[in-house]
């Protein structure tokens, strides 16, 4: 019964949430689009179906590219660490994770772009907001328009710069926080609703889900969960701000509308890429797998957003508190949403070399999917973006098209 009816949900799902991403045919999209010569690796990619082209980040470059790898527009300069990406076809708007801060990402990145690197103090973590339409020429600069602007991630900031102060026991960064990395847009995580199965149903609300980089520190306990963050579009659009270098601004939401957490076992930099899937009803969360012994230590992790969250204390956790959480994906159907289960710590997911720098859902189970490349002799960055189908199977989750 549980299996049929996931099954029943999630061909629902395709309708009622259609205005995710509108699938084209699978013949239609190239097997392969390449890009290279980048200076920086590629971090995330989006599918745009209206203009038929493809965003992708390569870390302080935003670029619009054709179905053949031709680039049409780009943003350059832009002074921090562009992560992963969502389009949003409702408003016609990229919404990527933008860090500014002191650790070693951030230095790196200010030596790549010959800027001053942030100071601890400034460090702050962003939704990028890039109006993809006002983009008319390669080298578009980001400082002070409206092509991109920024909204502060203010819990993100408050967690990361978090210190529980000197001496034994003494340690930074809340839940191990690095910043943000994973996003995408889906409706609200909840059990469906009776109006699912109505004749006419009406495109569900959206919302933008923002999860944690997370330190994958191996000696400490609290940083085994994924933490990720629920915002409404409106408010956000409402407090983005044009960019000017030098200045660090706070306009942003107080807080998240929710907050959950998810027992994934450690990582490295938690939630690299966040995708959520109309086909299977579910949000996948790409990642450096982790190191830690006990755990299974997948790469990539899939949740249902058909589900009830529930309240618990974490486990590794520094105090009692209960907090929101949400459950991975059960092996459900065969080549549905078939994960592996690690029987000692509970956790299911897969083992997939691809995925943590570009997860995009394009429909009827197709998947444009990044791989990145470095040329041993220039030491240019590339990405190809390989198409490929869903097959949900435990040791091969994507299949190329070929």
């Amino acid at each position: 019964m549980k299996s049929n009816l996931r099954i029943i949900l999630a061909a629902f799902a395709a309708v009622l949430y259609g205005n995710v991403v509108k699938a084209a045919a699978p013949g239609t999209f190239p097997h392969t689009v390449f890009v290279g010569g980048q200076a920086q690796h590629v971090q995330g990619l989006a599918y745009d179906s209206e203009k038929n082209c493809i965003y992708m980040s390569f870390t302080s470059r935003f670029l619009k590219v054709d179905m053949q790898g031709n680039i049409l527009a780009s943003v350059d300069r832009i002074q921090g660490h562009l992560g992963a990406m969502t389009f949003n076809p409702a408003d016609r708007k990229v919404y990527a994770s933008l860090e500014c801060k002191d650790d070693e990402i951030g230095q790196g990145i200010a030596k790549v772009l010959d800027v001053k690197a942030v100071s601890r103090a400034d460090s702050r973590f962003y939704i990028a907001i890039i109006d993809v339409d006002k983009m008319e020429s390669i080298g578009v600069d980001p400082e002070n328009n409206d092509v991109l602007r920024t909204v502060c991630v203010k819990k993100a900031v408050e967690d990361y710069a978090f210190s529980s102060g000197t001496g034994d026991g003494a340690y930074e960064h809340r839940y191990g926080c690095s910043g943000i990395d994973g996003v995408t847009i889906a409706p609200e995580i909840a059990p469906r609703k009776a109006a699912l199965y109505s004749r006419n149903p009406q495109p569900a609300k959206m919302y933008l889900y923002v999860a944690y980089g997370i330190y994958g520190d191996i000696d400490r306990q609290d940083n085994d969960y994924q933490v990720i963050q629920r915002y409404d579009l409106d408010e956000l659009d409402r407090c983005a701000r044009p960019v000017v270098f030098g200045e660090a601004h706070v306009s942003g939401p107080a807080k998240p509308g929710k907050e959950y957490f998810v027992y994934t076992g450690n990582t490295n930099y938690g939630v690299q890429n966040m995708a959520y899937d109309p086909h299977t009803d579910c949000i996948f969360l790409a990642v450096y797998k982790g190191k830690k012994p006990q755990f299974p230590n997948y790469s990539l992790f899939a949740l249902s957003i058909a589900q009830k969250p529930f309240k618990a204390s974490l486990k590794g956790g520094r105090n009692s508190s209960r907090h929101l959480q949400l459950s991975l994906v059960e092996p459900i159907e065969p080549y549905f949403v078939n994960p592996s289960s690690d029987e000692a710590s509970g956790i299911t997911g897969w083992r997939f070399k691809w995925g943590s720098c570009g997860l995009c859902p394009l429909g009827q189970g197709l998947w444009y999917i990044a791989e990145n490349a470095r040329d041993k002799e220039t030491r240019k960055e590339s990405c190809t973006a390989r198409l490929y189908r869903w097959t949900g199977k435990p040791d091969g989750p994507f299949k190329a098209v070929e």
